[in-house]
């Protein structure tokens, strides 16, 4: 950013942010679609678990690759105009989705709608870094991955609104969430300016910048951060595709029961995130520093997920609720710290790192999500797979506190009249 320029107000940051969240809402949206549809999808194709799995798995796929891709651009072009680009495409493809005829052309719709949505990460996670400093890092992540949540909540009750006994009701809220997420697209280009959010890396620097990348990728840092993406994607996702199968087949709630109670798991998981984000920032400011906020806010957040390991004793009822709900919360709550982790790494290299670990981040979790599926269909249950995934957000705070090492932050975030 041109640092003559008169400085933006100072909640000017917080705005953008707020777009952020919207963002992470459509880009929820969009995608929980299918799993609140799930069952309804899965009687119309003929699906067994191990099929639709596979469904999710192909999304998967889809957004390591998109990660690769959108993470190389990000640091190259105009986040203003890329975010706008990839928001609009991944809009069309769900959108295109209430159209599908057949099992093969649901799967190529996931998979191009993954690869599209993988443009969100590089682009929102670089958007607060250049907006914010180290403190703040982790409050602005909040905001942004709560906007998943925020997606996630709506998307059931609209489904809810708009599905009817008729079987075939499912494909109506593909197309009126696809066709509404192009309205966020007007007030992005409104409130950014044309030379906000440059690319991070000139024409003249990319050579050298190739070099330092490659230093970068190979660093302890980075081998801890693949590691701990891998094992936290890995138990969202799980978490977020199954939860209404599990509800409907696993513990017999009916379709409209476990619509409203995906709502309220995702608002649990909402305030999850926001939550860690601020605690972090609040620790940091009064009591420690923020490495160990960080790692604290981390363990605790795995530790709430890992309260998942109850799922097997519980039937129907609010005991089983109240759990999911709390490894919800910890689910999301590791997110905006896993993300104020990355950014501490390279600012000149944060598209390409989010994208990097993006690949971590979906290619075990896809075929996890096979897996899961097979693990479902040979043992008639849920459950085991359900407390392998709440574990892993535990065993991901280990290297975090023992091997990460500090450094000085040397972000230089956007400048604003309080900074």
């Amino acid at each position: 950013m041109n640092s003559s320029r008169e400085p933006r107000p100072a909640h000017w940051k917080w705005i953008v942010c707020g777009l952020l969240l919207l963002a992470s809402a459509i880009n929820y949206m969009d995608r929980q679609t299918l799993a609140n549809a799930a069952v309804r999808i899965s009687r119309e194709f003929s699906l067994t678990q191990t099929e639709y799995g596979n469904v999710e798995a192909v999304f998967g796929y889809a957004f390591a690759a998109g990660s690769i891709a959108f993470g190389w651009l990000a640091d190259r072009v105009s986040i203003r105009w890329l975010y706008a680009l990839v928001l609009a495409l991944w809009s069309v493809a769900g959108f295109a989705t209430g159209f599908v005829r057949n099992y093969d052309e649901l799967l190529a719709c996931r998979t191009l709608l993954g690869f599209f949505e993988a443009g969100h990460w590089p682009c929102g996670i670089r958007t607060t870094r250049m907006l914010l400093d180290a403190r703040q890092r982790s409050l602005g992540n909040g905001v942004l991955q709560s906007g998943a949540s925020v997606g996630a909540i709506i998307t059931p009750l609209i489904m809810s609104a708009l599905m009817t006994a008729d079987l075939a009701t499912w494909r109506l809220p593909f197309q009126v969430i696809g066709a509404a997420s192009l309205l966020w697209i007007l007030p992005w280009l409104l409130l950014l300016k044309r030379d906000d959010l440059p690319p991070a890396i000139s024409a003249e620097h990319r050579d050298e910048a190739t070099g330092n990348f490659w230093r970068v990728i190979f660093s302890r840092r980075m081998l801890i951060v693949f590691f701990v993406i891998a094992c936290i994607n890995t138990t969202w996702q799980i978490l977020r595709a199954w939860l209404p199968k599990f509800l409907q087949e696993g513990r017999g709630y009916s379709e409209n029961h476990a619509l409203w109670f995906n709502s309220a798991w995702f608002a649990a998981t909402d305030i999850g995130c926001l939550g860690a984000g601020a605690l972090a920032v609040w620790l940091a400011r009064r009591h420690l520093s923020v490495h160990t906020a960080r790692v604290v806010v981390f363990a605790a957040s795995g530790a709430l997920c890992a309260s998942c390991v109850l799922v097997p004793w519980l039937g129907k009822g609010w005991q089983l609720l109240f759990v999911l709900a709390l490894t919800g919360a910890g689910a999301l709550g590791v997110f905006p710290i896993y993300h104020a982790f990355t950014q501490d790494i390279s600012g000149a290299h944060q598209g390409r790192i989010t994208g990097v670990a993006g690949v971590a981040a979906w290619l075990i979790p896809a075929q996890i999500q096979k897996l899961f599926g097979m693990l479902a269909d040979r043992t008639g249950s849920f459950d085991l797979g359900l407390v392998l995934a709440g574990f892993l957000p535990v065993l991901a705070a280990v290297p975090l506190w023992l091997l990460w090492e500090t450094k000085r932050d040397s972000g230089n975030p956007v400048r604003t009249s309080d900074s």
